[in-house]
């Protein structure tokens, strides 16, 4: 298996499984926000290191999402580009290593509220199917910030907003 294979992120993604990983994750937030440890925000930092790394493949969350969450309690699919799914583990991941480093220098109160954010958008994700860090990467593709080979299902999404849009 190359480097490139072992590191690849699974693109079309189940919806299903993104909203169940999300709602794995609101949980541990709370967790960690109750808590307030910093192994806690050590552990949401690996798993969003994990799920960049490589979706569900590395995740525990992501992996128990897949194989036991979707296909035994939701039994639905819904494919989404899997390069959005990505970006916003990405920003999960950059919030969570912010806490972790803010809890680690002792700014507890800091990292709780950096985690705050974090149960905001996975709890969009989870209860809502909102993914807010797919709209981010939407509205960066359209400016021209995210180049638009780097989801091409993403523009024809666009180009069919935009179209239904101009039909209304």
């Amino acid at each position: 298996m190359s480097v490139r294979e072992a590191f690849a992120f699974p693109n079309p993604v189940n919806d299903y499984a993104a909203r169940s990983t999300a709602g794995l994750v609101v949980v541990l937030a709370v967790v960690t926000i109750a808590v307030n440890q910093w192994w806690l925000y050590a552990l949401l930092a690996i798993g969003f290191a994990l799920r960049v790394a490589g979706g569900p493949k590395y995740s525990p969350f992501g992996r128990l999402a897949v194989h036991v969450i979707v296909p035994k309690i939701w039994k639905k699919e819904k494919l989404v580009p899997g390069p959005p799914k990505r970006f916003a583990q990405t920003i999960g991941l950059a919030l969570s290593t912010v806490a972790l480093v803010l809890s680690l220098l002792g700014f507890g109160l800091a990292a709780q509220i950096a985690i705050a954010f974090l149960i905001v958008a996975a709890t969009l994700e989870s209860v809502f199917g909102f993914c807010l860090g797919c709209t981010i990467f939407g509205f960066l593709q359209r400016a021209g910030v995210i180049p638009d080979t780097v989801c091409e299902a993403c523009n024809n999404i666009w180009a069919r907003d935009t179209t239904s849009a101009n039909a209304a």
